[in-house]
């Protein structure tokens, strides 16, 4: 009878299941919107004067603890806006299959080049199809929706006073207050035990003078008993003195 109990409730779960709307999707034919913190492929962007803004410093290829960037920077070259001349990167490939997504390379970019972007990588057959060449990576710019998070604003989040005086005089100060609260707390217990110290020297004096007190009042109990002996040896005394001196008067 239980085993038909039990059949019973898994098809009644599993007509429950059957009406329910499904959450899977058909991907990569339909897409589903991505929240403001995604984090899912890299692009390369120009800066406002429509030049390439990467200026071959490599400190994205420094950083990368997969390194899975390399960029060939080329030489400097005036800038065809301004006039002034200016690095370029000659080539700049990024390795996608193994890259852990830390972003650390889009937050020391002293130029916002490369930034990452909120839409999924198309699906791949092979290794080479998830190698982000310069083309790919600039063409990624203006095909997909790039995130918010660049590296100016992304720093400014973290510690906008980091390495400003305000920030080593700060530091400064924390050292030199280290020392002092270290004294303090060693000083602490000292002041702990002087009063249990001081306490003590009290309670062992009045301990010390109880035995004297008691050994007090039998002397001074001992003292009136003497006394007391003495009298009758005093009356005996005076008696025998007073019948010597009635014979003479006779």
């Amino acid at each position: 009878m239980g085993y038909f109990i039990d059949a019973a409730r898994s098809m009644a779960r599993s007509m429950r299941t059957v009406f329910r709307k499904p959450t899977t999707i058909q991907y990569p034919a339909e897409k589903r919107d991505q929240g403001p913190r995604a984090r899912l492929t890299f692009a390369l962007v120009h800066d406002e004067h429509g030049e390439e803004a990467c200026v071959g410093c490599l400190m994205c290829e420094k950083i990368c603890p997969s390194r899975v960037i390399t960029v060939t920077a080329g030489d400097k070259r005036p800038s065809e806006a301004t006039g002034k001349k200016r690095g370029f990167a000659d080539d700049f490939v990024l390795d996608m299959n193994a890259c852990i997504y830390c972003e650390l390379c889009v937050q020391v970019c002293p130029t916002d080049a490369i930034v990452m972007t909120q839409d999924h990588m198309v699906p791949g057959f092979s290794r080479e199809d998830l190698v982000l060449t310069m083309d790919k990576l600039y063409a990624n710019e203006t095909e997909t929706t790039l995130s918010w998070g660049r590296a100016s604003n992304l720093l400014e989040m973290q510690d906008p006073k980091r390495g400003t005086d305000e920030d080593r005089a700060a530091t400064k100060q924390k050292a030199g207050a280290k020392p002092a609260e270290a004294a303090k707390a060693a000083a602490e217990p000292a002041k702990a035990e002087a009063p249990e110290a001081v306490a003590a020297e009290p309670a062992k004096a009045k301990a010390a003078a109880e035995p004297a007190k008691a050994e007090a009042p039998e002397a001074v109990v001992a003292e009136p008993a003497k006394v007391e002996a003495a009298e009758p040896a005093k009356t005996e005394a005076a008696q025998a003195e007073a019948s010597e001196a009635k014979p003479e008067a006779k």
